[in-house]
């Protein structure tokens, strides 16, 4: 079987190469980001998560924080990573806010990002807003089973981000599984490409073989 079905033709577009990477949690995203990285380094590849602009709660008690929906799409601070993916594509470094998710807060931390040809968007909304994706020039969906989405999730929650099983579950029952169906899969329809059976690796293989293209084209620029 085709490991990936697209929705379009890719062809190659200016400096630099800005690729969405969206899906459920846990289905493989961060596998597909960390992959085209990995295979580039970080000279050639800079990572945006998403994960990291959700917005800033210092304002909130802690019990109210982690009551807050955090699978819709207002729970990101949009303005920031819009400007932030535009300063990047402008040639500028971008001080990325890193979230404590131990906290349900942004750390008093930033991640240094620098601008490189190719920029990678991660997220579960990467594909969500109009103005992201007009700055998009491959639009990636990674599509996986919701079994193995949330269990992924739930062993990701528990070591990651010292979660109790109940209140995975309690959340995924409230938030994540309806938001998904609400929000997140329905930009399936934005994509170039989907990888059906999630970050399998002849797709993944795919994908940075086409960064590869790409980038020998700027190097000979």
């Amino acid at each position: 079987m085709n490991p990936i079905s697209s929705t379009s033709t890719l062809t190659p577009s200016c400096t630099p190469f800005v690729i969405g990477v969206a899906g459920g949690s846990g289905s493989g995203k961060s596998t597909v980001s960390q992959q085209v990285l990995a295979s580039f380094g970080a000279d050639m590849v800079s990572v945006v998560m998403q994960d990291d602009y959700y917005n800033d709660q210092s304002d909130l008690p802690p019990d109210v924080r982690r009551k807050q929906n955090y699978d819709h799409p207002h729970a990101f601070d949009w303005p920031l990573l819009i400007e932030h993916v535009q300063a990047l594509r402008s040639g500028d470094s971008i001080a990325m806010p890193e979230y404590d998710f131990t906290l349900d807060n942004r750390s008093s931390k930033t991640i240094a990002v620098k601008p490189a040809p190719v920029i990678v968007i991660e997220g579960l909304f990467a594909l969500y807003d109009e103005a992201l994706r007009d700055m998009m020039s491959l639009k990636i969906y990674v599509d996986t089973a919701s079994d193995v989405r949330f269990i992924r999730r739930m062993q990701r929650d528990i070591t990651e981000r010292a979660r109790s099983v109940e209140s995975i579950v309690g959340q995924y029952l409230d938030t994540v599984r309806p938001m998904h169906k609400q929000f997140i899969e329905p930009t399936k329809r934005h994509a170039d490409i989907i990888l059906p059976h999630g970050a399998n690796g002849p797709a993944v293989d795919m994908i940075t073989t086409k960064v590869a293209s790409i980038i020998g084209q700027l190097k000979r620029r």
